[in-house]
């Protein structure tokens, strides 16, 4: 499927920019249009082409911040140790 990109006249005059339908072929986008917009008028039209991050494709940079997130210490809590590690507080209750 190849989405295009429309802008568009309503009937009621109203300019409306940036519609995004997918469809096999630009007729098909065009009938889909009219379908829902009874009666508008087709400014303008063009396929969109999908935008690739280059960030995205580089397994390198991946990879890397795999491995910073394994090198990163866990965060500190700030809950009391009977808390966090159930037998500690039970060892402390059982000697009172």
């Amino acid at each position: 499927m190849i989405k295009f990109g429309f802008k568009i006249k309503t009937r009621g005059g109203t300019v409306v920019d940036n519609l995004i339908f997918a469809a096999r072929e630009r007729a098909e986008a065009e009938r889909k249009v009219m379908q829902i917009y009874h009666h508008c008028e087709i400014l303008d039209c063009h396929e969109v082409q999908p935008s690739i991050n280059e960030e995205t494709l580089d397994l390198e940079h991946a990879i890397g911040l795999i491995g910073k997130e394994l090198d990163a210490e866990p965060p500190a809590t700030d809950q009391p140790d009977y808390v966090t590690n159930p037998a500690a507080s039970s060892s402390s209750n059982k000697a009172e």
